[in-house]
């Protein structure tokens, strides 16, 4: 179907705009879409993000893929 969501686009968007929330090294403000944030940490870039706290860990690879994203989705070339 071609107006079907492709979970892995949305997963790489989430990523990426996670970058732009990095504080404290690898950590990230987690006000996305629960699915993609459940995928996200399958894929192991990402702490649990079910809990209390209003922040999700990135891992060192998650941190690198965010910021690989995040260049290649909405900087200028």
């Amino acid at each position: 179907m071609v107006n079907e969501p492709n979970p892995n686009r949305i997963d790489d968007a989430v990523l990426a705009l996670l970058y732009l929330t990095l504080h404290e090294g690898d950590r990230a403000w987690k006000t996305f879409d629960w699915a993609a944030m459940r995928r996200l940490h399958e894929k192991g870039y990402i702490s649990n993000p079910v809990g209390k706290q209003k922040s999700v860990g990135l891992s060192d690879e998650g941190v690198k893929e965010a910021e690989r994203l995040f260049k290649e989705l909405f900087c200028r070339r």
